[in-house]
């Protein structure tokens, strides 16, 4: 080989290549961006439109519909989800992975930019955004105060911190948690109204047309000029009780104070945000849909370090839920693990070596190998983050093995034929050169396939499969320059003297190459029997196949999980604030024994304009990994505790970081064109699922015809007739029973809504309307509203869904233990083909869409990966035979990474099947070197059988050292610990148990397959012998 020939005689150089790959990679490292994975988040923009007063089905038909028949042709769409509820419409639109975030927000705002001539004119003018509407909170900072009230911490907040907060780069709301608002409460007293002959549209009228601040044009004399206005005369809440809303007959003045009574109030005082038990006010920031977790917290961190000093005595802002703790705790754990597989690793080619001189040529591969590995990261734009460092951790078996193949030659050379190390070094390398090249090109062709994934896992694995590849190849440089430049002078014939613990190992490894031999002999003497064992194991390996769970990706302990707590809907805030606060004092407990870190409970769980108050969240942020049980066992041991509070549903979700947010596993979407004919089939499937549920946990629906719902139908023919509007009607019952935005007062630079609202104490039957009185524009005489209407008391639906602009229903659960996403949703779609018609549209949202869509793309780069190795080795050996030979032992190596999984219990999902793939690979190496060596000594002379049974003896150290370093790399997985271990663990197991298999059965199957199939077969330089044979005759031929 030219590159170890010149490594040899050129030392410096060699020296000098591997110094570069440090340095250069050093560099790269430095400038990588850290991430908890690849940047696959797609992009998302959410179009959400405030429609107040309007009920679920009016928003759907009116404003729903209008936004997506507009988005819809807007290019690279994967999706659209939407979501109409009482007064509130949002449509969620998903791109393509490789779309610009910001073209494609400019291209909806474009589509939306004329919608407005088409919505109601009560509707609030599109508001788009590059965010999730469902997506979650990545960190909360926590305000407290020890002078202040939650109202006055929620006005200092929205002051002073939430723009702050809201220019970082990357953030794409700010929320506030528990926030009080600020708000003149104009609450009117509806007889003394009625008394005065007034009407609430007279206090709507005198409220505008008073409470304006104008231009008053400009004074100009010779010198100045003067701008103008006309100032606004209500200015604190005592000033509104001087407007005057009429003239009584006596000429006094009807004031707003008469009629109402006016405070400064709140927004919404039916919320409250308690941090272990004690009220606070939460900042919550939501990071765009394409922003790095990580990047966002750091900036969040270090503002609210910045801030904290600056604020009023008593108050600060606390530490909380903080998403990155685990991004970062992970990737921390994944560092630990590449130094102890470094350790594992050099540890066992010490034991085979035995000396420290030489120990030390393999080892320093493996930091050359890596740290040049980032350069390739950074020329393909890569990041650090879990699936790189993970690549990493693999590498580091694969990356030595090319060394040790080297170095084992050379000292094979300088024990048996007396050579010197200068001679070995030289003469070795060139025996092994191709073999080495064959491995890594096989190795890179298992892995740049993946490559090819489209989406998702396209983008996830790329970087995965490339930085593998990328170590692989610059361990093949490194192990034919430096190690064999090194071995050139660190070796001595001394160098084979053994130590007592080489001495005990080699012992070991002489009686069992004897025994290997002797069983070698017998398996080529009684083929049948030994392809017939292997074609049971390949059968079996079909069996743990079928029965292995499959799932999108392994359940992670992340540290935090969220508590879902529901009430019955139409249930008051008083109602779910009582159950909130029970929780809340049930789970202290977990705090006081040092398991859970922070508790924050949260009620309702809606933010903005809340409708609906009959539900509520708990935060639960844990304590390190290290320091408590699994989140598993305390989510499971929190579950028992709420058990057997009877007048809410609540269910522990932990946040997943692949695909599955804060919702459940399972979410099997039915579409059709009615919303009664869905709730049909859902309940139709709920039904069936109920008489046999095979293992669906907390079974559940985004559609329930069960919020208390009652209609005004309004007498027209009678209306008309007294000279009423519907809209009157309309506007009058709006104010009275549920709060209308007026007006703004101005305070401190800071604006304020002006809300009129009746009495809450007069708003708690269905007799309360009668008193409450509307104007005739024909007359201009006050009539009862109770006059003109009936009323209709019926369930409603809280929301209503669509998915790819088609009317939809979700069916939700989780998965009890044993029973895997896989087989849901096929149990799910068994029992819509046996029970639903055929216009029934299925789909799938969250982690069961990804799941769908990951198994066919992960088979197609399987047999991918295989048809190119295949091919590779074809062009390697100048045959279609030895490629055959080579992979046969393929089937039994996944067979041993599946066995793995069943007997500990695993899934199949796409970490172990990334596993499976890189086993391709790792099967093959061990099959190259026995047929390579087989070639060359065939070459030399050697007879055929002898050939093969000499290449399979003299491999077996190099085989059974390779295979052991991979298994040392591997076995930091499988004991991993701490953040992220779930995943480490998955493709530890299939790697351990994959090698495992394949170094035990390889030595056989190849060698033997080889026998019966490759006797007829020549060595890739067949033909250039032949011409070089041929060519002298023919020159003598043509010059006679």
């Amino acid at each position: 080989m030219m590159v170890s020939d010149v490594s040899v005689k050129r030392p410096v150089f060699a020296s000098v290549i591997s110094i570069l790959l440090i340095a250069f990679g050093i560099v790269s490292f430095d400038r990588l961006s850290l991430r908890e994975y690849p940047d696959i988040d797609p992009p998302i923009v959410t179009v959400q439109v405030d429609y107040p007063g309007a009920p679920a089905n009016i928003v759907e038909t009116r404003i729903t519909q209008v936004i997506e028949e507009r988005v819809a042709g807007v290019a690279g769409i994967e999706f659209i989800q939407s979501n109409s509820r009482d007064g509130r419409s949002s449509v969620v639109i998903e791109f393509s992975v490789n779309r610009d975030v910001d073209s494609a927000a400019n291209d909806v705002r474009d589509r939306i930019s004329g919608v407005a001539d088409n919505l109601p004119v009560e509707a609030d003018p599109p508001e788009v955004q590059k965010v999730d509407s469902n997506d979650d909170v990545i960190i909360w900072r926590n305000l407290v105060s020890q002078d202040m009230t939650v109202p006055e911490l929620s006005d200092y907040a929205q002051r002073f911190l939430v723009d702050q907060y809201a220019a970082l780069d990357g953030v794409a709301r700010v929320l506030i948690g528990g926030r009080q608002s600020y708000a003149i409460r104009v609450w009117v007293d509806r007889k003394a109204l009625a008394a005065r002959g007034l009407s609430v549209t007279n206090i709507e009228s005198a409220l505008r047309a008073e409470n304006i601040e104008l231009p008053a044009g400009s004074i100009e004399s010779d010198e100045m000029i003067f701008k103008a206005r006309v100032d606004r005369t209500f200015k604190k809440p005592s000033d509104f009780n001087k407007l005057v809303l009429d003239r009584g007959d006596d000429g006094y003045l009807v004031r707003l104070g008469d009629v109402a009574r006016i405070e400064l109030g709140l927004v919404e005082d039916r919320t409250f945000f308690r941090g272990n038990q004690e009220p606070m006010v939460g900042i919550g920031v939501i990071r765009q849909s394409t922003s790095n977790t990580i990047d966002v917290a750091d900036r969040v961190k270090a503002l609210t370090a910045k801030v904290n000093p600056g604020l009023p005595d008593g108050m600060a802002i606390k530490e909380s839920y903080d998403a990155s703790v685990f991004v970062q705790a992970s990737i921390n754990e994944v560092y630990t693990t590449l130094f102890v597989s470094i350790v594992c690793v050099v540890f066992v080619i010490y034991m085979f070596l035995g000396s420290f001189r030489v120990m030390i040529i393999p080892a320093v591969t493996v930091p050359v190998s890596l740290t040049a590995t980032f350069i390739a990261m950074y020329a393909f734009g890569f990041s650090v983050n879990l699936l790189t460092l993970l690549a990493l951790v693999l590498a580091i078996g694969l990356v030595v093995d090319d060394a040790i193949v080297v170095l084992e030659n050379i000292v094979r050379r300088i024990q048996e034929k007396g050579e010197t190390p200068l001679v070995a070094a030289y003469r070795g390398a060139r025996q092994v050169g191709f073999a080495v090249i064959a491995t890594t090109l096989v190795l890179i062709a298992v892995f740049v396939p993946i490559t090819f994934l489209e989406g998702d896992l396209g983008r996830l694995f790329t970087e995965f499969a490339l930085t593998i590849a990328a170590a692989v190849a610059f361990s093949s440089l490194v192990a034919l320059t430096l190690s064999t430049m090194l071995a050139s002078k660190m070796l001595t014939p001394s160098t084979s003297r053994p130590t007592r613990l080489v001495e005990t190992v080699n012992n070991v490894f002489r009686s069992a190459r004897k025994r290997y031999r002797k069983n070698l002999v017998k398996a080529v003497r009684a083929p049948k029997k030994v392809l017939l064992a292997f074609a049971a194991l390949v059968a079996l390996s079909a069996v743990f196949f079928v029965n292995i769970n499959q799932e999108f990706a392994p359940s992670e302990d992340r540290g935090a999980f969220f508590l879902i707590v529901n009430g019955p809907e139409g249930a008051s805030f008083e109602y779910i604030s009582e159950y909130m606060t029970e929780i809340e004092s049930r789970l202290m407990p977990f705090v006081e024994a040092g398991e859970i870190n922070r508790l924050l409970v949260r009620a309702p769980r809606a933010f903005g304009s809340i409708e609906q108050f009959n539900s509520g969240i708990a935060i639960v942020i844990l304590t390190d990994w290290s320091e408590r049980r699994s989140a598993w066992d305390i989510m499971g041991d929190v579950s028992k505790k709420l058990s057997d509070l009877p007048g809410v549903r609540s269910f522990p979700v932990m946040r997943q970081g692949l695909g599955g947010g804060t919702g459940k596993p399972v979410q099997f979407v039915l579409g059709g064109s009615t919303y009664e004919e869905l709730a049909q089939w859902s309940e139709t499937l709920l039904a069936k699922i109920n008489e046999d549920n095979p293992g669906l946990v907390g079974v559940d629906t985004d559609y329930k015809q069960t919020r208390p719902q009652i209609d005004f139908v309004v007498d027209y023919d009678r209306a008309a007739d007294l000279g009423v509007t519907i809209s009157e009607i309309g506007r009058t019952l709006e104010t009275m029973m549920g709060g209308r935005r007026v007006t703004t007062f101005l305070d401190k630079g800071e604006e304020y809504d002006v809300i009129v609202e009746g009495e809450r104490s007069e708003q708690t039957s269905f007799d309360d309307i009668q008193n409450i009185y509307v104007r005739s524009d024909r007359s201009g005489e006050l009539i009862p509203i109770s006059n003109l209407l009936s009323i209709t008391e019926y369930g409603a639906a809280d929301q209503l869904s669509r998915f790819n602009r088609v009317r939809a229903i979700t069916i939700d659960a989780s998965l009890a233990d044993g029973y895997s996403l896989g087989e849901a949703l096929t149990y799910l779609n068994g029992l819509v083909d046996e029970h639903l018609p055929d216009e029934a549209i299925v789909d799938y949202k969250g982690e069961s869409r990804n799941f769908m869509s990951s198994g066919d793309s992960i088979l197609f780069v399987f047999l991918l990966g295989l048809a190119v190795v295949f091919l590779v080795l074809a062009a390697q050996f100048e045959s279609f035979v030895h490629p055959f030979i080579i992979l046969a032992t393929v089937p039994l190596t996944i067979g041993g990474g599946l066995f793995g999984l069943m007997i500990t219990g695993q899934s199949l999902n796409i970490y172990s099947q990334i596993g499976l793939i890189m086993l391709v690979g790792l099967a093959a190496k061990n099959g190259i070197l026995i047929v390579e060596f087989a070639n060359q000594l065939r070459d030399v002379g050697y007879r055929f059988n002898r050939a093969i049974l000499s290449a399979s003896v003299i491999r077996l150290r190099p085989i059974v050292m390779t295979g052991l370093t991979t298994i040392a790399g591997s076995i930091p997985l499988i004991l991993a610990s701490g953040a992220g271990a779930e995943t480490r663990l998955v493709i530890g197991t299939v790697i351990f148990f994959g090698v495992l298999a394949s170094t035990l059965l390889t030595i056989f199957l190849v060698p033997l397959l080889y026998t019966l199939l490759a006797r007829n077969t020549g060595s890739p330089e067949d033909v250039t012998r032949q011409l070089e044979a041929e060519l002298p005759a023919a020159t003598r031929a043509r010059g006679g």
